[in-house]
């Protein structure tokens, strides 16, 4: 199974730090699981991230391996990507494989400007609720759930709901085991002090 988690400037980068790190601890832990997580961008050149990390793709979308899952990360650098025809278009070609089309934050605004949450419910940063809802054609925008499972598309809500949305990854393309020895794992119990 290969997971594919985009990266582009502007990406926030917990938004896709957050699933890298639950899918690729599943992937390196439990080899015999046959995971494989990548990341992939326009170019295989540095990113910047919307805080300032600066990353290296693994592939390029024309060197990537055809993915299973794809995961699309929000943050500022989401903005430049509506109205972009050929990212429009490489959503629906992704959608069109069969891939499992997952996203946080804003990286939902992107898959409605595609078309590809026409109908269907979803959720994003809460910040961008009224955006999404706007976007598309009846969305029913969820603005109380940290993810959104509709199948062949699920959207999770901003940066540390992606983390939530990796380990429903794991337990539904695996099992609900295997997803509690990843969380435990990388020992994620969320209980802010503040």
């Amino acid at each position: 199974m290969r997971i594919a988690i985009v990266l582009f400037d502007g990406a926030e980068e917990l938004d896709w730090a957050g699933p890298w790190e639950v899918l690729a601890a599943w992937a390196r832990m439990w080899p015999d699981d046959g995971v494989e997580v990548y990341t992939v961008a326009d170019s295989t050149e540095p990113i910047t991230c919307a805080k300032g990390l600066r990353v290296l793709p693994d592939h390029s979308w024309e060197s990537a391996p055809a993915p299973d899952v794809v995961v699309w990360p929000g943050g500022r650098g989401t903005r430049a990507q509506l109205g972009d025809e050929s990212v429009r278009e490489r959503v629906r070609s992704l959608a069109a494989t069969g891939a499992l089309m997952t996203s946080v934050c804003t990286g939902s605004t992107v898959y409605a400007d595609a078309g590809l949450l026409d109908g269907r419910p979803a959720t994003t940063y809460w910040g961008s609720l009224e955006t999404l809802a706007g976007l598309g054609n009846d969305i029913r925008v969820d603005g109380e759930s940290r993810f959104v499972d509709d199948g062949d598309v699920i959207t999770a809500a901003g940066v540390s709901a992606g983390i939530d949305m990796a380990l429903h990854l794991v337990r539904r393309l695996h099992s609900l085991e295997r997803a509690r020895e990843v969380r435990r794992y990388i020992q994620y119990d969320p209980e802010p002090p503040v």
